[in-house]
């Protein structure tokens, strides 16, 4: 079969690359062997030929004239983006020849791999890179940056990243949206909703904004920052006071529900609403519609755990639909994430055998703080897949750290990011549609196999291709650090202890290009529990230092500032993916910030200024958008924009580098703020 890279004109299969719980099936429309148009596959069973407008103009980023096509060096201060083109063979020796100098007088822990999932390909991400790193000793990186608090807590209760399928979720009867603006991160979540509604579907959102999401919802509830897992105690009170919870369901699939009982009597509505603030006739209403209502499904968002206390939250609200039995009704439970259902031989396509000795874990959310640190310092940093000095918190700290001159800095990216302006060495990357990998959605249960559809763009590699070359000037000589693209599908694809992809091959995935797990109605009867129960009382918790029971633990208190700020994603951007990108720019217009109408008439700021918002960590400025989207004493932002002359648009010189409460997870929306008025727009 003709590679479709070969294929100068006609469509091509593909998928989506993006850090996106859809991971939309695609076309992509060739002519004379560049991408002339992205449209959406309408065989996917999914995504079914809908696509958002990120991947639909992706082909602005892929020939975007921004573009790195050849190896730079640094010719001028960091910081300020100068550069001179190289050879590739410069660019291999000076990192290594830099890196054995380093091992040879300080240790190989001085080099620290900075990355996550700018590209969701398997390889890309964590392939032949965390061999190479394991292999050279070099300091390890804890990537918790996004979803882990919530996953942990979740996997405390139900025992892994496992919840309801989207394809059957045409007979949800209620859908409840928490914490997630699913329009612009989850639209096929949406759009099956949407769908559902004309058989009678109701769709509740409940967040700190109302953004798109809740402004097409039945009702949308809003709450105060950090005090979901409150709300879920109340209703689970509720529910047990008004016997509107399953107790045949309870009495053979959980363990822990009579304690659970005498634990909410404390969790009474008036309290749970004093927290909250959502009134006590809503939550009252709120939780008689879900006990009501079946088939119900919760769509647990990203948000909510993105608190110091998100971990518990997540883990809360995770035990609701064990109360009203929804894991039995077809369309009913919750998905935080479905990514367990697809779970591949991690190990086999890692090798952290290849480790030599122990040695030291940064959690990147502190990033900023491990640049600084004087003693054991990192001496060199390596950074692709992603652009800390936009997307960590505490940026001002990170962009100090990035600044020293005695820290060597490599990135491996597509264009020159606010990161890369202050590394040594900058190597052209690949996009996902120049690159072989595979793809496992944590939405929905399809596992996907991409092949090259372009040639690579000016002298970019792939990160694989990079890996096997610093492999073989830093004279490795193991065959994992030289195994082709091919074979290590097949090592990640071979040996799987996982029942639900336990016909997957790799052959099966080249012929079919997408498969879907199976055995998916046998979720309870595998919970990956130490009772194989929904643990509503974990032991485990109360061993790993938690409480066993659900239990609301307030946020982190920063007393000096008023408002809790909150910087939600964009519509259009994708982290800072797309966010230095002409065209997404063009679509998102312009930063913004939401501000309740008292909190602004209490500051003399009127709808449409700009507006300076600060705190001990940094400020910026933004334009302010007055009204009843946010409940009071509550600032919203909406994505990361890259730097501009003259703008102060960092949101995350705000945000906090303080860990949530479980799997080290980061805690961006903890954070408080104090605005202020500035000269009036025109």
């Amino acid at each position: 079969m003709q590679s479709y890279k070969d294929i100068e004109n006609g469509v091509v299969l593909s998928v989506c690359s993006l850090d996106c719980p859809d991971q939309c099936g695609l076309l992509v429309h060739k002519e004379d062997g560049k991408i002339k148009k992205i449209s959406g596959d309408p065989n996917h069973p999914v995504t079914k030929g809908n696509i958002c407008n990120k991947v639909r103009n992706m082909g602005e980023r892929i020939y975007d004239s921004k573009r790195i096509k050849n190896p730079l060096k640094r010719v001028g201060k960091k910081g300020e983006g100068n550069f001179a083109i190289i050879s590739w063979e410069e660019a291999i020796d000076t990192i290594t020849n830099h890196w054995k100098n380093l091992i040879s007088e300080e240790g190989a822990q001085t080099i620290l791999p900075y990355s996550f999932y700018g590209n969701m390909g398997k390889l890309a991400a964590e392939g032949m890179d965390r061999r190479f790193f394991n292999r050279l000793g070099s300091s390890q990186l804890d990537r918790t940056i996004c979803s882990v608090a919530g996953s942990t807590g979740y996997r405390y209760t139900m025992g892994g990243s496992y919840g309801t399928d989207p394809e059957e979720m045409t007979e949800t009867k209620l859908f409840i949206f928490w914490g997630i603006n699913a329009v612009s991160t989850n639209m096929h979540q949406v759009t099956i909703a949407q769908k559902a509604k004309k058989s009678g579907a109701k769709v509740i959102v409940i967040d700190v904004h109302k953004n798109q999401t809740g402004r097409m919802a039945d009702w949308f509830i809003p709450i105060l920052p950090g005090t979901d897992g409150a709300l879920a105690l109340g209703i689970m009170h509720i529910l047990y006071k008004e016997k509107l919870v399953d107790r045949s369901f309870l009495e053979e699939y959980t363990i822990g529900y009579e304690e659970l009982e005498d634990h909410l009597e404390q969790y009474q509505p008036q309290m749970v609403s004093d927290i909250t603030g959502v009134p006590v006739e809503d939550i009252y209403k709120l939780a008689r519609m879900y006990g009501a209502i079946s088939p119900s499904m919760i769509r647990i968002g990203n948000g909510l755990q993105h608190h110091d206390n998100g971990g518990m939250s997540t883990r809360t609200i995770a035990c609701l639909p064990a109360l009203t039995g929804q894991w039995l009704v077809k369309g009913g439970g919750a998905v935080k994430s479905n990514s367990g259902f697809l779970s591949f031989n991690t190990a086999a396509l890692q090798r952290p055998d290849l480790k030599k000795t122990k040695t030291r874990t940064i959690n990147m959310n502190q990033i900023g703080k491990a640049l600084l640190e004087p003693d054991n310092p990192i001496r060199s940093l390596y950074v692709y897949g992603s652009n800390p000095a936009l997307v960590a918190p505490e940026a001002n700290r990170v962009r100090e750290g990035l600044a020293r001159d005695d820290l060597f800095t490599v990135v491996h990216d597509l264009f020159i990011t606010e990161t890369a302006k202050f590394a040594d060495i900058v190597l052209p990357s690949t996009s996902a549609f120049e690159n072989t990998d595979f793809y496992t959605s944590y939405w929905h249960n399809y596992i996907h196999l991409h092949e090259p559809i372009i040639a690579p763009y000016g002298e970019s590699k792939s990160n694989t291709a990079v890996f096997r070359l610093l492999a073989k000037a830093m004279e490795f000589d193991e065959q994992t650090l030289k195994d082709d693209d091919e074979e290590l599908m097949k090592q990640a694809l071979n040996d799987l202890s996982n029942p639900y992809l336990s016909d997957i091959t790799y052959e099966k995935l080249k012929n079919e290009r997408y498969i879907k797990a199976s055995n998916l109605t046998d979720l309870l009867k595998n919970l990956q529990t130490p009772s194989g129960k929904i643990e509503l009382y974990s032991k485990t918790m109360e061993e790993d230092g938690y409480p066993a029971l659900p239990t609301y633990i307030p946020l982190v208190e920063e007393q000096d500032y008023p408002l809790q700020f909150i910087p939600g994603p964009s519509h259009n951007f994708l982290n800072s993916t797309f966010s230095n990108n002409d065209k997404h720019i063009t679509l998102e217009k312009a930063p913004k910030i939401f501000m309740n109408q008292k909190d602004a008439d209490n500051r003399g700021i009127e709808d449409g200024t700009t507006v300076r918002i600060w705190n001990d960590r940094g400020e910026c400025e933004l334009v302010v958008s007055v009204g009843e989207q946010v409940l009071p004493g509550v600032v919203v932002s909406q994505g990361l924009w890259s730097d501009m002359p003259g703008k102060k648009q960092l949101v995350n010189a705000l945000t906090p580098d303080r860990i949530a409460d479980m799997g080290g997870g980061a805690t961006f929306f903890s954070g408080r703020v104090n605005v202020e008025r500035m000269n009036k727009d025109v």
